[in-house]
């Protein structure tokens, strides 16, 4: 996702999204790269995402983490989860920091 092509209203979506930390790896969802698109159009926010697997068991927990920051930004008032699994999730989604962090090189 190219965050400098984002509304004002977006980045601060995006920025709510970065509060949520995957309990397993302790690394926020923006940084793993599991946030494929945000968009905000009036006073709805539409988040495409995936999870690290098709089977995850916190995906319930995540939805409603996500659901919870989104609608904290004081512009949104819906919000729709779009749970996708193309393209797959890899290690190369993950930002610099986030591979830095979990130890992950190449």
């Amino acid at each position: 996702m190219d965050e400098e092509k984002l509304s004002a209203e977006e980045s601060q979506v995006l920025d709510a999204l970065k509060e949520i930390i995957d309990p397993e790896l302790g690394i926020d969802l923006v940084n793993l790269g599991l946030i494929y698109d945000v968009t905000v159009t009036g006073k709805h926010c539409d988040v495409t995402m995936t999870l690290t697997t098709m089977g995850c068991p916190i995906g319930n927990v995540l939805a409603s983490q996500i659901s919870q920051a989104v609608m904290s930004v004081p512009v949104v008032e819906t919000c729709d989860l779009n749970l996708v699994w193309e393209p797959a999730w890899n290690i190369d989604m993950m930002s610099r920091y986030a591979k830095v962090a979990l130890g992950v090189h190449g």
